[in-house]
């Protein structure tokens, strides 16, 4: 009868675990992960099993869970970078943005490489308003991986949010490049556009934003904001509705919809959807009471009762 040895067990419940996770039975997986753990004798093996572990808990919604699996790894090696930077991507998604940060700086301190350390540093600067540290940690990234398009994409978007327009369509039309098929940079060339006065331009871009991938509000919503500067409500109100039918939970539609409506002394149509943005985001109820498309309503029992 041959002697059966502990790594023996060891790699037979790792194949099942595996088997487990390609079946998307991740409970299983994780389950069977942590028997192999117990008849362990590598510390190296220990480590890759502990990995899976982390990646499989946090998949499943356990955070703490895995945030200690990660742990348990720094406490074998505290140079595994990759354990610090999966507990920076715990972090950054429960939205601790400075404990997310500084673990990505620990990440990038033991590996100067890692350029998915350098990316999310990137974007949280970027969301704490540190538009330079974002150009900075973008600008690494980048030279880590020329064909990060989603770097550039990025990059192209803080340079026009301060007004760089030039080296943003630079950085925009380099993501292009590299993947013709990412809509958030049509999205940010017809922003570029638009701030720069060409309009059709700017429609193109959204147009082609919208082939892509219809499912993002931004896109209808700037788009319509171009024909209401033209006068052309009807054709606004198009955009609008086609972008409610692709996003019903995007109150802002609603609500400007229902501006587009008001300009055009459509009542009905215009409290109808501003009743819905409402319903969507109490805060439209206010915003309501202030905006110049609605002045001429303020003493509408109607609306009166709709935005009190």
């Amino acid at each position: 009868m041959p002697n059966i040895q502990p790594n023996d067990k060891r790699d037979n419940y790792i194949v099942l675990a595996r088997k487990f996770h390609e079946q998307n039975e991740e409970e299983k997986a994780l389950n069977f992960l942590e028997k192999a753990i117990e008849f362990n004798e590598d510390i190296n093996k220990e480590i890759e099993i502990l990995y899976e572990v982390a990646l499989i808990a946090d998949k499943l919604g356990y955070k703490e869970r895995a945030l200690s699996t990660y742990q348990d790894i720094i406490d074998i090696n505290d140079r595994e970078a990759g354990a610090y930077y999966g507990q920076a991507i715990i972090y950054d998604d429960l939205g601790k943005k400075e404990k997310s940060k500084s673990l990505y700086e620990k990440t990038i301190s033991i590996d100067e490489k890692y350029d998915r350390a350098y990316f999310y540093l990137a974007n949280i600067y970027d969301e704490l308003g540190d538009k330079e540290k974002g150009i900075e940690y973008y600008e690494k990234t980048i030279k880590l991986n020329t064909e990060d398009y989603m770097a550039h994409n990025n990059l192209g978007s803080i340079y026009e949010e301060i007004g760089e327009y030039s080296k943003s369509k630079e950085y925009l039309l380099k993501s292009i490049k590299i993947n013709p098929k990412y809509y958030r940079s049509f999205y940010n060339m017809g922003v570029v556009e638009k701030r720069l006065g060409n309009e059709n331009d700017a429609i193109k871009y959204y147009d082609k934003s919208l082939d892509l991938y219809k499912e993002y509000p931004y896109t209808y919503l700037n788009k319509s904001v171009i024909f209401i500067e033209k006068g052309d409500l009807y054709r606004a109100i198009e955009i609008l509705t086609e972008g409610i039918k692709n996003n019903p939970t995007a109150g802002f539609l609603y609500y400007n919809r229902a501006c587009s409506y008001a300009k055009l002394d459509d009542k009905n149509r215009a409290f109808f959807d501003l009743r819905k943005a409402i319903t969507i985001l109490d805060d439209f109820r206010s915003i309501a009471r202030k905006d110049k498309d609605f002045r001429k309503y303020l003493d509408d029992k109607e609306f009166i009762n709709i935005v009190k």
